[in-house]
């Protein structure tokens, strides 16, 4: 039963580090069009990407669980 757990865990990991990564690599193109506009995008990034990070430790910790 600890195989399935790992393998979970392991897929909980990548899939927030794509997802940060992505918006990561979004929030660069944006600012990269529209440089005016860097502090408004930097802000949005940064509250997603915690909001993401929040639910990939929420993930673990449900995995980790028993």
């Amino acid at each position: 039963m600890e195989i399935p757990r790992i393998v979970g865990a392991g897929l909980v990991v990548i899939g927030a580090g794509i997802g940060i990564g992505k918006i990561g690599g979004s929030a660069m193109d944006a600012i990269a069009r529209q440089p005016e506009a860097t502090g408004k995008i930097q802000t949005a990034m940064l509250i997603a990407a915690a909001l993401i990070e929040g639910i990939g430790f929420a993930a673990l910790f449900a995995v980790a669980e028993n």
